[in-house]
């Protein structure tokens, strides 16, 4: 049976006082026996939290009732054992980190795709299909006939599109990475590089294989994730680890 409730969230907002928001946002995490981590920065907050469902959802409704958070969306899933630690609220340049100056997703990003429209998008001719992950999550798991940049870090992936991708000729680029925060200010980078028509994958692999079904899915391989699971599989189940090359 499973104890602890697993939530992933992120969202682009500008937080300046984000240094102000760490002490009581850890209080509260503290207070509900809530564990993970939680990143703070100007460009807003990118979260992994685990504990009981009222644990997470106390956390949840404390972020929330700030205005610019309101609209906050989250993945969850589900653990047998604790898959953090300790709690860690951390103030960062970056949510995620691309060191790039001036991207900027709170001001224009992508089209959002959602994973019940993924299939299509990715059948579409002319269609880049793009990992923005690193090369130890690819590893484990790809979408069909994507192409994995074979990166160590996302600060690598500037320049793999500098020296791969033309703007002039490449139409059509879809992206996608584990939550959607990294392929969403990928799509940012596109398009101050020219880009025209940036796609990325709305929720991430997580969305997509908690909503698709297997049968219909296009996944192959197990999603790597950032706790003490490991992997998870198709219906967002700890899933063992398998080399997908």
């Amino acid at each position: 049976m499973s104890q602890y409730t697993v939530l992933t969230f992120y969202k682009f907002i500008r937080l300046e006082d984000c240094a102000q928001l760490r002490a009581p946002l850890l209080e509260v995490c503290q207070v509900h026996g809530v564990i993970g981590t939680i990143l703070l920065a100007p460009e807003g907050i990118n979260a992994t939290i685990a504990g009981t469902r009222g644990g997470v959802d106390a956390v949840l409704a404390f972020l929330r009732a700030d205005p610019r958070l309101a609209d906050v969306h989250y993945k969850a899933s589900a653990a047998r054992e604790p898959p953090f630690g300790r709690m860690k609220v951390r103030l960062k340049k970056e949510i995620v980190t691309l060191g790039v100056d001036g991207v900027d997703p709170a001001r224009a990003v992508g089209e959002y795709v959602p994973a019940s429209q993924w299939n299509s998008l990715l059948a579409e001719e002319d269609m880049l299909v793009l990992d923005t992950r690193n090369v130890y999550e690819t590893a484990l798991g790809v979408f069909e006939h994507a192409v994995d940049p074979r990166i160590a870090t996302f600060r690598q992936f500037p320049d793999y599109v500098r020296r791969t991708l033309d703007p002039a000729t490449q139409r059509n680029v879809a992206m996608y990475c584990t939550g959607g925060i990294r392929c969403e200010k990928a799509s940012a980078l596109l398009l101050d590089l020219g880009f025209k028509n940036v796609y990325h994958l709305q929720g991430g692999i997580l969305k997509y294989l908690e909503h698709i079904p297997a049968a219909d899915s296009v996944w192959r391989g197990s999603c790597f994730v950032f706790d003490e699971r490991v992997a998870l599989g198709q219906g967002l189940v700890e899933a063992p680890i398998v080399d997908s090359y």
